[in-house]
Parts: C-alpha cells; sequence; structure tokens
C-alpha cells in the first residue's frame, strides 16, 4: 500500500511575521519558471483574440457574430469537460507528465486551426487546444511549492505574466496576422507549447511527493463546501465577462477613430498601469487582513466600469474615455485573477489539491465558453450597450455571492466561517 504523503514547503525560520511574507529561493525559482509557462501558453491564446473576429470574416461562415463568438470561446468548452479530469489524474500521476500530454494535445489543435479553410475548421482547431487543460495542473503545481502567506503574491506572478502576454498579443497581433493570417498565428501558438515543454522539464523545479490516498473523499467534499462553490461561481462569472467584453470593445475603438493596427495604443498603457496599482494595493492590505475587502470592492468596481462601457457605447466617446474605463477595469480584474486562485488553492485539502484547482477552472473555462457564444448571441441581440448591461447585472450577482466569504487566517489559511472572527470590510 502506498503511503499518504503529507507535503508543505519547507518554511524557514522568520525573524518577525513580514519576514514570513518573503518568497524563499526555492518559492521564486517555482514562481517564476512556472509564471513562464504559464505566459508561454497564454501567449499563443490570446494572440489570436485581437484580431480572430476580422480575420475569421474571411473565412466560409464567418459572417455571423453568433458563429464567430462560438469559435472564440470553443475551446473553453471542451477546457470546462477535461480541467476536473486532468487535475486528478495530476493528484495521482504527477503534475508534471499530465502538463506534458496536455500541452501536446494543445499543439495537435494548434496545428488543426493553423490548416482550417472554414469557421467550423476554426471551432474543431479550438476545441482540441482546449482539450489540453493543464491550467489547473500548473496552478496546483505552483501552490504545492509555496506557502498560504506568499501564494497570492506567487499566483499575482502568475496572473502578471498572462497580463503582460496579452499586452504584448495587442502588440504583436496585427503585424503578424497581416502577414501570415490566423493559420501563422496558430503555428506560432504551437510553437510556443512546444518551448514550454522544455521550459516544464529544464527549469521548473522538481515537484513534491504525491498525495494517494484520500483523494477521492476530498474529491467529494469539494462538491459540497459552500465556500468553494461561491469562489467557482465567481470564476465563472468573470471569465464570461472577460471573453464578452471583447466581442464588444474592439469594434467601439473603431468607432472612435482607432484603427485596429493601433488598438494596443489603448490596451497597454491602461493593462501596464494596472499592474502598479494592483502592486500597491493588493498585497499591502493582504498583510494587514483587509483580503476580502479588496476582493469584494473590485466586484464591484468592476460592475460600475461595466455601466460606463454601457454608457460609452451609447454615447460614442473617444479612445481616451474608453482607455480610462479600460484602465480600471484591468485594475479589478488583475486583483481578482491573483485572489481568486490563491483563496481556492488555501481551502482545498493537500491531496485533493490538483481535483480542486480542476473544478475551479471548469467553471473558469465554462465562463470563457459562456462569453463568446453568448457574448455574441447578446451583441446581435441587444448590441453593445445591451451586452454590457447583462453583464453588469451578472457582476451583481457575483458580490451577492461573494459576500458571505470569510476573512483569512493570520497565515494566509481559509478559515470556516463558523469559527472566523468578525470580517474586516
Amino acid at each position: 500500500m502506498t503511503a499518504n504523503v503529507s507535503h508543505t514547503p519547507a518554511t524557514p525560520p522568520f525573524s518577525d511575521a513580514s519576514d514570513s511574507y518573503r518568497m524563499t529561493a526555492a518559492e521564486r525559482r517555482a514562481s517564476f519558471s512556472l509564471s513562464g509557462l504559464y505566459a508561454l501558453r497564454m501567449l499563443g491564446l490570446f494572440i489570436v483574440l485581437p484580431v480572430f473576429a476580422l480575420q475569421a470574416a474571411h473565412y466560409p461562415g464567418g459572417n455571423d457574430p453568433a458563429m464567430v463568438g462560438l469559435a472564440m470561446g470553443a475551446y473553453g468548452l471542451t477546457q470546462a469537460c477535461l480541467h476536473l479530469a486532468f487535475g486528478a489524474a495530476s493528484d495521482r500521476w504527477g503534475r508534471k507528465r499530465v502538463i506534458v500530454g496536455g500541452l501536446l494535445i494543445f499543439i495537435a489543435g494548434s496545428l488543426v486551426a493553423a490548416m482550417a479553410q472554414s469557421i467550423t475548421g476554426l471551432i474543431v482547431g479550438r476545441m482540441l487546444q482546449g482539450a489540453g487543460a493543464v491550467s489547473a495542473v500548473i496552478s496546483a503545481l505552483l501552490a504545492d511549492q509555496t506557502r498560504p502567506e506568499v501564494r497570492t503574491k506567487a499566483l499575482a506572478m502568475v496572473g502578471a505574466s498572462i497580463g503582460l502576454m496579452f499586452a504584448l498579443s495587442l502588440v504583436l497581433a496585427p503585424p503578424l496576422a497581416a502577414v501570415a493570417g490566423l493559420p501563422g498565428l496558430f503555428v506560432l501558438t504551437a510553437a510556443l507549447a512546444v518551448l514550454g515543454i522544455w521550459l516544464l522539464l529544464r527549469r521548473v523545479p522538481p515537484e513534491p511527493p504525491r498525495h494517494t490516498t484520500q483523494a477521492n473523499a476530498g474529491m467529494r467534499a469539494l462538491l459540497t463546501h459552500g465556500p468553494t462553490l461561491r469562489l467557482n461561481a465567481g470564476v465563472f462569472i468573470m471569465h464570461a465577462m472577460l471573453l464578452a467584453l471583447w466581442v464588444a470593445v474592439p469594434g467601439m475603438l473603431v468607432q472612435a477613430g482607432l484603427a485596429p493596427a493601433a488598438h494596443w495604443q489603448v490596451y497597454l498603457p491602461a493593462m501596464v498601469a494596472s499592474f502598479g496599482v494592483m502592486a500597491v494595493t493588493l498585497f499591502p492590505l493582504e498583510r494587514r487582513g483587509y483580503t476580502r475587502a479588496v476582493f469584494l470592492c473590485a466586484i464591484g468596481v468592476v460592475a460600475l466600469v461595466l455601466l460606463g462601457l454601457a454608457w460609452a457605447a451609447s454615447a460614442g466617446v473617444g479612445a481616451i474615455t474608453l482607455g480610462l474605463l479600460l484602465f480600471a477595469f484591468f485594475c479589478c480584474s488583475n486583483i481578482l485573477e491573483a485572489c481568486q486562485p490563491s483563496i481556492a488553492s488555501r481551502a482545498a485539502p493537500p491531496n485533493a489539491r490538483g481535483a480542486a484547482m480542476g473544478f475551479y477552472n471548469t467553471l473558469q473555462s465554462l465562463g470563457f465558453f459562456a462569453g463568446g457564444a453568448v457574448g455574441g448571441l447578446l451583441m446581435r441581440q441587444l448590441g453593445a450597450v445591451g451586452l454590457f448591461v447583462t453583464l453588469a447585472g451578472f457582476t451583481l450577482l457575483w458580490l451577492l455571492l461573494a459576500w458571505p466569504m470569510a476573512p483569512l487566517g493570520a497565515r494566509g489559511e481559509v478559515q470556516d466561517a463558523a469559527t472566523a472572527p468578525a470580517p474586516r470590510a
């Protein structure tokens, strides 16, 4: 019988409480290398988004916004079906080998999309890309190798790398698409995934021992755990909103007089500046015990920004106003992208952490799929104003669901709501 080995990252002695929030050398290496792996994969996904709707119009069937939205979000559907399976498999067979298998599937999907001759072919390729559902496993591996006190910072590094790749994709996508079209971008995506496999095998630290017993019990507990269910509902709404946003925003920038090749001039400054805001707000407030307050405020501000975008769509504002609204949106989305997976990983039992992050990422991917598919339908039926008002309504629902969230313990662990002290809000 295999022993149930529990692994907790080694915790060196600290002279005071503030030192415990500093990463060790091993935690820094794990955070940087896994952030790089995440970045390579997400650059491949992001680089098609800024030009996808425009380029897809040249494919047979690409004149239907609903079909284009479906193609944009199709990878989220297959990810949603497989995240939980990949996460549970990594609990049993190891994180790295599952990640390699998923990246190979992702490469195959990228090549199928590169060879597509119609919008249907693009949908098939995007679905196969999504079948390489390793995001949850990467997050679980990072959680395995970091302490609760620094996990938000480690996951914020992942979030920052994703944000930077998104910003880079905004700069690179238009000129690359002009030269190579969508097929060339999908070939580049496959090449980046190959580089990701090399990084995983050569630079990521060895993974800790696996938990091989009680995994099924931990899995069952996840399905009835109230805080986990609320977090998963929230991540669904957030990522549906994120993808639906890009059904309308590029067209609004064009109407504001900004050519598609120049959209990065709005996206890039807003994204980079938002990271600075996150650094000076989230981490100091987290050390003081205000994670819950920051989390809830960020959701509320997102709802206000979406209403602002609805007003902007009806008033026909300029690119500067749109840039300011997007800056506020990026500030909040970056904070939420760092907080939510950190809280989810802390709440998960170590012997089912991969499954817990798989559950979380399943809802995240379903959100991406819903955002692309339903966002396209809402845009066709209600226009941009109706789309943003609907998204604001769902964001307010998210705020109501998140409100019962318990505060975090002094060392970053998730407390039980029944025994937690009154929250700092």
